[in-house]
């Protein structure tokens, strides 16, 4: 089917197009606790990366202007007058036909210098031999070489993983700005649903979509609370729907599509705000059902608990991601069921 005659992304669109962009706040989060957060700002560097030049390899640093003319037939010497170490605060700047011994990751000063690699010299007491030019920053990591102070690193909306983390540790920085998780209210509903630990009887259903529906919420960056199971009754569940709202940024019911004789959840989504989607032509489409209320947005999915997966995945992971002031892929997917 050409993408243009496939309806599932007009309804995707039109119903993320009437969430507000978010994110709908930001907290400041230690590194150690902001892994998966959504970046609520931009970061920049506070500082160049590395802070100051430093040896890439062990040798010894040289001024390049020394070098240069060395040669099999008339090398270059050079008389060792210090070393520096990692972790050193200072290396001493060698002067004309001098050279300090430094190792890998080494402050060595700014200026036109180089370092000889042992096996491009000869070290014979204190004086160095070498039989070859080197060019002014010859195995120098420059200051700045990385990043560049207030230099953007890292963009709002980025997902923070590992890499991200690593970056801002590198950087001295302790706390990142995120966006606030949305809160989501989570309803099953039926009246043959019952709690997934509890005993089950003939003509009742596990209600595995709590647990389901609750972990794809957090997967996506919001903070679930499943609040119950709805009887199929359109008041109780009005009334339950509208106090959730009162604390929550967004809602998911799932099942109940067609409760009690009548569209039910289309219709509690009219109750509730605005009905956008009221099912999607297409396979399984039925039960699709979205809204908004105050902005918030109204997922309705279905009870058959691969669909409801399909259809949250579909419609609440990428509305989650608007309200976190990111972007979630709006491609179809297929859920397995069952036996592997």
């Amino acid at each position: 089917m050409a993408h243009d005659d496939n309806p599932l992304p007009a309804a995707q669109r039109r119903f993320l197009d009437a969430l507000p962009a978010g994110p709908l706040g930001r907290e400041d989060l230690p590194l150690e606790r902001a892994l998966g957060r959504i970046l609520a700002a931009d970061v920049t560097a506070p500082e160049d990366a590395p802070p100051y030049p430093r040896a890439i390899v062990e040798g010894h640093l040289v001024r390049a202007a020394d070098t240069q003319g060395a040669s099999e037939e008339t090398p270059g010497q050079a008389r060792i007058v210090g070393r520096c170490d990692p972790g050193d605060a200072t290396c001493p700047e060698p002067g004309p036909g001098e050279a300090i011994a430094v190792a890998t990751g080494s402050l060595v000063p700014e200026g036109d210098y180089a370092i000889v690699r042992p096996w491009e010299g000869q070290v014979e007491g204190d004086t160095l031999r070498y039989t070859r030019p080197f060019p002014p920053g010859f195995f120098i990591e420059a200051r700045g070489a990385d990043l560049r102070a207030g230099q953007a690193v890292l963009a709002a909306g980025t997902r923070l993983g590992a890499r991200e983390l690593g970056l801002a540790a590198s950087l001295g920085l302790t706390h990142l700005p995120v966006a606030l998780a949305p809160r989501v209210a989570l309803f099953s509903i039926g009246g043959e649903v019952i709690p997934h630990h509890a005993p089950l009887r003939p003509g009742q259903i596990r209600d595995c979509n709590a647990v389901m529906l609750a972990a794809a919420v957090r997967e996506a960056g919001g903070e679930p609370c499943h609040l119950g199971i709805l009887p199929d009754d359109f008041d109780t569940a009005r009334r339950a729907c509208a106090h959730a709202l009162e604390h929550a940024d967004a809602l998911v019911l799932s099942g109940g599509t067609a409760a009690c004789g009548r569209d039910f959840v289309s219709d509690l989504f009219r109750e509730l705000g605005e009905l956008l989607v009221d099912g999607v032509p297409m396979r399984s489409g039925r039960p699709l059902i979205m809204g908004v209320a105050g902005g918030r947005p109204l997922v309705g999915v279905a009870g058959h608990p691969p669909e409801a997966l399909r259809g949250f995945l579909l419609f609440g992971v990428p509305a989650l991601a608007r309200l976190l002031g990111t972007e979630a892929p709006l491609d179809d997917v297929t859920i397995p069921w069952g036996a592997a």
